[in-house]
């Protein structure tokens, strides 16, 4: 006979977490949907550094130093490293307010501001918070349906408010925030450290074989694994790639270590906000060099508040075919049943309802039921069944 049986189906939190964002490896990498970027980025410091130990490595490790291509192996993999915790961790996304709490929010809004009259602009949302004795405002976000905490911003691209906002970078596949700003620091400083070395290292390289057979005829050699390709040309293609990531990622980073010393946040920069007309002093600096980069970079790195991996049980009813157990005092039913008796095997699994007391005298030996009526098991089925 047929049972009812409620299974129970595991959803983990990350499949129902609303914005803009992909999952990989069952939540435990978080990206933004916009990947075209990061992609470019990975082929270009993979292509530059395999063309790099390919081929003038093994020539300057000869002639030079063997520590050459050793410390552009380190550089690399830091660099990659930092690349790949920046792009998959969760930035400080603050999760969105339940309905219940919405709801509470805004009958708190109403209850400060009151009925605004129709046709008037309701005030902006926004609640005062002291921070070093000085006032910093949180503001509503309509998205979330949250007072942002201090230095939070709601990114446009993910869909989600980041606590302290750095910027999205596309470069990177991920928003920069409070848990990930280290891991992108330390990845832009090693890719610029590496690009310099790089494109130091092939201006030797060519300098060192002018040298020993003239300028013309280092641009003709070719590599033996590919005698129809110059190998000047995978030189010079180095030596772009180098020059053009040079402007670009060296003057970020100084423009980041510039940010990380004042403790502010490329948002905040841009917006003005301790620059502006009324020349606020930033609460969050120590007014010290060192402190804001330690607080930056070497302070206790929060846990995610998302719990990505957190489950969420739904319960599914499925049907399976299988016989009653039952107890050495419990009868075989009889052939044909009544339509109310087909639920009896059902009930036996049912917790035991309590029967009328009789006498020994009272009892008959086989109870005689009506159609519809529910069987009644002994005592001694349901000690067993328990």
């Amino acid at each position: 006979m047929s049972v009812m049986v409620a299974r129970k189906k595991v959803v983990r939190k990350w499949e129902k977490l609303p914005g803009r964002n992909t999952f990989c490896c069952d939540g435990r990498i978080m990206m933004a949907r916009q990947k075209g970027i990061f992609y470019l980025t990975l082929f270009l410091i993979l292509g530059t550094c395999a063309l790099f130990f390919a081929f003038e490595c093994r020539y300057l490790a000869v002639q030079l130093s063997p520590a050459i291509p050793v410390f552009a192996a380190v550089l690399f993999l830091f660099a990659m490293a930092t690349l790949l915790r920046t792009s998959f961790s969760d930035p400080g996304v603050i999760p969105r307010a339940l309905p219940d709490e919405a709801a509470f929010i805004e009958m708190e809004i109403e209850a400060t501001n009151g009925t605004v009259p129709q046709g008037q602009r309701p005030p902006p949302r926004i609640k005062n918070f002291q921070i070093n004795n000085q006032i910093v405002k949180l503001k509503y976000c309509y998205t979330c349906k949250i007072f942002r905490p201090p230095r939070a911003s709601h990114c446009s691209i993910c869909d989600n408010c980041v606590e302290r906002f750095d910027h999205h970078c596309p470069w990177v596949g991920n928003c920069v925030g409070k848990r990930n700003y280290r891991y992108f620091y330390l990845f832009i400083l090693s890719l610029s450290l590496l690009t310099i070395y790089i494109f130091t290292f092939n201006i030797v390289y060519v300098a060192l074989k002018s040298l020993k057979i003239g300028f013309l005829n280092t641009l003709k050699e070719t590599p033996g694994t590919y005698p129809s390709m110059s190998l000047a040309v995978l030189t010079v293609l180095e030596v772009l790639i180098c020059f053009f990531t040079l402007w670009s990622v060296v003057g970020l980073t100084g423009f980041h270590t510039f940010l990380v010393a004042l403790n502010q946040t490329t948002n905040e920069d841009i917006k003005g906000s301790w620059t502006g007309k009324n020349r606020v002093q930033n609460p969050y600096s120590h007014g010290n060099i060192v402190k804001n980069c330690c607080e930056v970079l070497c302070g206790p790195l929060p846990p995610s508040v998302l719990d990505r991996r957190g489950i969420l049980q739904q319960e599914e009813s499925t049907a399976q075919e299988g016989s009653c157990l039952r107890g050495p005092g419990t009868q075989e039913p009889p052939a044909t049943q009544g339509p109310g008796q087909a639920q009896e095997g059902h009930s036996l699994l049912s917790p035991q309802v309590p029967a009328p007391s009789m006498s020994d005298t009272e009892m008959p030996e086989e109870k005689q039921r009506t159609p519809g009526e529910l069987p009644v098991p002994s005592p001694d089925a349901g000690r067993a069944e328990h």
